[in-house]
Formats: C-alpha cells, structure tokens, sequence
C-alpha cells in the first residue's frame, strides 16, 4: 500500500516539476503576460454573460460553456464567479501559491473528488445542448429529406455536454465513458415514454460516468495553440451553436394566436411581412431615410421629436377635435363649446356615467391649458426675435 501511494506521490512531483520547468522554460524565452484581476471583473460585469473574462483568461471551453448556457446556465455561473475569480486568474499566472495548493489537492486525492458544482454543471450544460439539438432538428420533411434520423445523435451531443464542462479547469476525462453510457440509455426511450425524462436519464447517467470512470487531474499544460486557431475554433462552436438556434426558429418554432391554434413562426414572419402594418411601417422607414438623405440627420431628427408629441399639442387638437392648423380663437371657442356639453353638473346618470363626464371635463380643460401655453410660448419667441 505504501509502495503505490510512494509511487503516485513521486509521478505526481515529476509530473508538476515538468510542467514547473516548461513554464520557467518559457519565461527565459519570453515573458507572458500577466493576467490582471481588475480587468477580469470589468469584463465580468460588462460581458460575463458570455464570457467574455473566460476569453480574456484564455479559458475558452469555459467562455463557450457561458456563452451557449446564458451566462453558466440562467447566470448562475456567473455570479458564482463573484468569488472563483481570483483563482482563475491566478491558475491563468501560474501563481506559486496556487500551483502549490493545487499539489496538495493531488497529494491528497488520486482522481479529483466529487464536487457538487462541476456535477450539476455538467447535468446542465448536457441537458440545455440536448434540448437544443432535438428541437433544431425539422419535425417536417425538408425538400423531400427526413432529418429525424439525426436524433440517433442525442447521446454524442449530451456526452459532448458532459466532457466539456468536466475537462475545465485542473480537471480532464475522456468522453469515451460518458459517451457509451449516453447510447446505453438511448434504447430506453420507448419505455420511458416521456421524452425530458429520457433526456435527463441520459443526462445524469452520462455524468455519473464521466464522474466515476474518467475524470483525473491534468496535471500536464494543455498545449498552447495560436491565438489564430482558437479563436478561429471558439468562433466556429458559436457558429454551429446559433445555427442549432436558427434551425430551430426556421422549422419548429410556433407563435399562438387569439384563438389558441399554433402557427410556425416562419410563416408568421412571412404573412407579417405582407400585413399591413408592416407595410406602413416599411414605407414610413424609407420616407424617413429620404427625408434625411436630403435635409440632413438633426433636421429629421427635430421632425422625429415632433412628432412623439413631447408636449402633448398633437394629441390636444385631437381631444378639441380641431386640426393642428387652428387659430386661437377657434381653440377658445371650441374649449367653451365643449366645456359647457360635458360639464359634470348637466350629467343626471348613474355613477360610472358622472366619472366618465369628470374624466372627459378635466380631458378638455387640460387640452385647452397645452394649447394656451403654446401660444404665449410662440409669443415670447417671436418678441425675442424681433
């Protein structure tokens, strides 16, 4: 027992020691750069979601990882960061202190022990790329070809799942394990009936593998590649990520309308494209782009908070039932008319009757006072421009 506890001990000393002198090594050639704490947090704050600090610490299955679950799944993930930066940043230095810690942590344990936040991880990230997957395959024939089949890949996408989220960090497995239990549980669907538990079944059984059977310490540097390469690797998984969320709203996406039945939001799309109010909209927009290719931005700007009606004029002439081109007199006299029809003292109805009259008297009398101010506004103007 003694011999094989010494045996690992002294692989684990040389194992660390080699990677101690690449990194010496490396630091003779060319000093790397060190990673810093405060911008870590910034970008944790401003991009975390997406993880963007991961990118910047050069973890980039674990950006992936935030940027396909929303943020470690719902932004669970990232608010656990509030804490774990510090030990990402100094895992990413190579900090002593770190490095030393971590050998006690292999010292102690042959394989990495079971941590409740990896696992439930994995079980997330598996299952959110899973569902994912199945609903991006189209349910309908597409030119003739059925993509069903292509759910005989489920099991790959969730030990996917599994392996990425287990090979973060100082801990590595292979996928092999996860993999094989993943197309075990697959015959099992028509037994279990409900499609999310299967999944799940997968899911967890793919993890309790990966967990049990190959998960170990990396105890090795991964080998660092151009920064060409892994960007051009991370760009392709959220490619291939937003293509899964576009085969989804293409073919099986619905949207439900008044009376309940399910439409495909691709023919919605297509029929709001022809509707009227997008047509009026389209024309607006292209008026709108004229008008500013040939008076300039700020002119239509000006006609653009104009029309918002920020002081509530348009809607006044409205409520008068007056166009924007009346006098002031027609104003007063239209006000009088309508102030003495809907006084609330010539209402004899019920209740609901009199409010609704005190509504519409107190409606005028605030449209009357909108249109008055204007007018001494425009006086004003007009002296100081004289």
């Amino acid at each position: 027992m003694c011999d094989r506890t010494c045996n690992l001990s002294t692989t684990i000393e040389t194992k660390m020691d080699s990677r101690n002198g690449q990194i010496d090594g490396k630091d003779k050639g060319s000093t790397k750069k060190k990673k810093s704490i405060f911008w870590t947090y910034v970008l944790w704050l401003f991009g975390g979601l997406v993880g963007a600090h991961h990118v910047y610490l050069e973890q980039y299955a674990h950006a992936f990882v935030y940027f396909s679950s929303f943020g470690g799944y719902m932004g669970l993930g990232w608010l656990r960061d509030i804490y774990r930066i510090p030990s990402y940043v100094a895992d990413a230095n190579e900090d002593p202190r770190f490095l030393e810690d971590f050998k006690q942590k292999v010292r102690q344990n042959r394989k990495p022990p079971f941590a409740t936040a990896r696992f439930v991880a994995e079980t997330a990230v598996a299952y959110l790329w899973a569902e994912l997957y199945r609903s991006a395959i189209p349910e309908d024939e597409v030119y003739g070809i059925n993509f069903r089949y292509l759910l005989i890949f489920t099991p790959f996408v969730v030990a996917l799942g599994v392996w990425t989220v287990g090979n973060i960090g100082r801990e590595q497995g292979s996928i092999w394990g996860a993999l094989l239990t993943a197309y075990l549980i697959y015959p099992t669907l028509p037994y279990i009936g409900d499609d999310t538990m299967w999944v799940f079944l997968m899911v967890a059984c793919s993890s309790l593998s990966f967990d049990t059977f190959s998960k170990q310490w990396r105890l090795k540097p991964r080998k660092r590649k151009s920064f060409v390469r892994r960007a051009f690797y991370l760009s392709l998984a959220v490619t291939l990520y937003l293509s899964l969320i576009g085969s989804y709203l293409l073919f099986n996406a619905v949207v439900t309308d008044s009376e309940g039945e399910e439409i495909k939001l691709s023919e919605a799309i297509q029929h709001f494209l022809t509707s009227p109010i997008w047509l009026d909209l389209k024309a607006s927009l292209e008026a709108m782009w004229s008008q500013t290719m040939h008076q300039g931005f700020w002119a239509t700007w000006a006609q653009l908070v104009d029309l918002t009606d920020p002081r509530g004029e348009i809607n006044a002439y409205k409520v008068l039932g007056l166009s924007q081109t009346a006098t002031q007199t027609d104003v007063t006299s239209r006000w009088r008319a309508l102030s003495r029809d809907n006084h609330p003292d010539k209402i004899k109805g019920t209740e609901e009757e009199k409010r609704q009259a005190q509504e519409k008297f107190m409606e005028i009398q605030q449209a009357y006072e909108i249109l008055s101010k204007a007018k001494y506004r425009r006086q004003r103007r007009n002296r100081k421009s004289e």
